[in-house]
């Protein structure tokens, strides 16, 4: 199956970059908001994310100034908005960008169940919550991948491509063959908690949090070991504060529900008392770091 026309629904942070790439891949893109005041926000984000990208092109000698132009209309051109789902029904492919709220992307999905084709590929770009349970509400399970992109989506090269084991063959060929089109690495996984990176990545965090917690060693001790010694581009408690607090304890407290009993998934108590004190990081100006803008303080 080829995708030729995407729809995505959500045009926030990570819809808009979806799709964006998904547009630069070559697709017609339909992009689903609730309200158009959204849809207008979502889709000045991609304008500008465009403009921004063809500038750099021409400064880095890629691109002369009238074929930046031109790629951006282009790309642009493939590209409309809407408030109505039912504009969805001819797309090869649907990607949900909506709330980490699973029963809300259920009931999505299920509303889209019986509004798109019947050979159309549903995919969410959940971070955290099983696909299978969201396949299982669209009526359609063989048509149903994960399609996890990483923020911000137009620079960030991996794609998560999540299958369950009901998942059509065809349809997961797809969706990968669609990751690369993007102009991203697709990774394949199963419906496992957290997929690949979250699945290694939030346990990493945790470690770290427990180090500090214990007196082991200082934040910033425990951030220059693993920046230096790794080589990762920034430590696992700057990244928690990247991340933010709160986003870290949702992941958490979904996983512990589903799995109580696995260790890797317990909750730092310092985690815990952060964001009842509404210290959730960067974003706040406070988490494990004090920060001014985008710097520590």
């Amino acid at each position: 199956m080829e995708i030729k026309k995407v729809g995505v629904v959500g045009c926030g942070l990570m819809g808009h970059g979806i799709v964006q790439v998904a547009a630069q891949g070559g697709c017609e893109v339909i992009a689903l908001e609730t309200e158009q005041g959204f849809l207008d926000k979502g889709l000045g984000r991609v304008d500008k994310s465009l403009a921004k990208l063809a500038s750099k092109n021409v400064e880095k000698g890629k691109m002369d100034q009238a074929t930046a132009d031109a790629w951006v209309a282009e790309t642009r051109g493939r590209i409309s908005g809407s408030t109505n789902r039912a504009d969805l029904a001819d797309c090869d492919l649907i990607i949900e960008a909506i709330v980490e709220n699973l029963d809300v992307k259920k009931e999505l999905f299920a509303e889209l169940g019986g509004i798109a084709k019947p050979e159309a590929i549903f995919a969410s770009n959940t971070s955290s919550f099983p696909i299978g349970e969201m396949a299982s509400a669209s009526g359609r399970p063989g048509r149903f991948v994960g399609l996890h992109f990483f923020n911000p989506v137009q620079l960030m090269r991996l794609v998560e491509v999540v299958r369950t084991d009901d998942t059509d063959a065809d349809a997961f060929d797809a969706a990968r063959a669609f990751g690369k089109a993007c102009g991203k690495t697709p990774v394949s996984c199963k419906d496992t908690p957290g997929f690949v990176v979250n699945r290694l990545l939030v346990p990493y965090m945790v470690q770290a949090i427990d180090m500090l917690d214990r007196g082991d060693a200082s934040k910033e001790d425990i951030d220059a070991a693993m920046q230096f010694g790794c080589g990762h581009p920034m430590g696992p408690l700057t990244l928690t504060d990247y991340v933010g607090l709160d986003t870290t304890l949702f992941i958490l407290e979904g996983w512990t529900s589903r799995y109580p009993n696995e260790p890797a998934f317990k909750i730092p108590e310092s985690l815990k008392r952060l964001v009842s004190e509404g210290k959730l990081g960067r974003k706040t100006g406070e988490g494990y770091y004090k920060w001014e803008g985008d710097k520590k303080a």
